[in-house]
């Protein structure tokens, strides 16, 4: 059976990993990745469509001149998307959440069972804990990366918005706003990095205990020495 130390320092990790598992499912599932008003002329007036969306799903509004709304609509991203590079960037940030989702689970595992038990195979040990929370962190730091790049680089938004109106010409702005789906990823990357932490300590006070366990004879009493 593991030491108290152990088993507590292992659930605290266990209750981090577990929590960055729930907000990447709040992630994945929320539509509130981003807010854009893309605004483009048409022949006698200019209409803003205003766009809340995610990776699945959104809602778009139109606005013609002095703010009269035209209609509000849903539309799913993976259908109005007619762009390779746009959809090909949605996917990879679905693939990495997903694998990040896949990573946090494993660590949970890992920990709960360091809880519990002292595992022979080191990797299932500390080192399992920090290659999961590493590759966990690293996938979602490059889906926070990723997304902007596809709203701003690729024009998602202004592609998006013309799946609200077939007579949208020229563009003439666009204005972004990122919503709580995509800032809450930083406390996945803040649960991570404390899950490390904790290991760590664990860690580093086991090697302490060990190095101490294993003094040079030259540290003993001279009387044990004499004996």
């Amino acid at each position: 059976m593991p030491s108290r130390k152990k088993t507590s320092m292992f659930a605290s990790s266990f209750c981090t990993c577990v929590s960055s598992f729930v907000v990447i499912c709040v992630v994945l599932a929320t539509p509130q990745w981003v807010s854009s008003e893309v605004r483009f002329s048409r022949t006698g007036s200019t209409v803003t469509v205003s766009l809340a969306y995610g990776l699945f799903s959104g809602t778009c509004e139109q606005f013609v001149d002095a703010g009269l709304q035209v209609s509000k609509t849903s539309f799913q991203v993976s259908e109005v998307l007619s762009s390779t590079r746009s959809r090909s960037l949605n996917v990879a940030t679905i693939v990495l959440l997903v694998l990040a989702l896949l990573s946090s689970l494993l660590s949970s595992g890992f920990t709960c069972t360091n809880a519990v038990s002292n595992p022979y195979q080191t990797f299932l040990g500390p080192v399992g804990v920090y290659t999961w929370n590493s590759v966990c962190g690293v996938l979602i730091l490059i889906a926070m990366i990723l997304f902007p790049v596809n709203v701003e680089g690729n024009s998602l938004s202004e592609e998006l918005a013309h799946s609200c109106s077939s007579s949208l010409q020229t563009h003439l702005g666009s204005k972004h706003s990122y919503g709580y789906s995509y800032w809450i990823m930083l406390l996945i990357l803040f649960l991570n990095i404390a899950s490390l932490i904790i290991i760590y300590f664990y860690d580093h006070a086991r090697y302490s205990k060990k190095k101490e366990q294993e003094r040079p004879i030259e540290n003993a009493p001279k009387d044990v020495i004499l004996f």
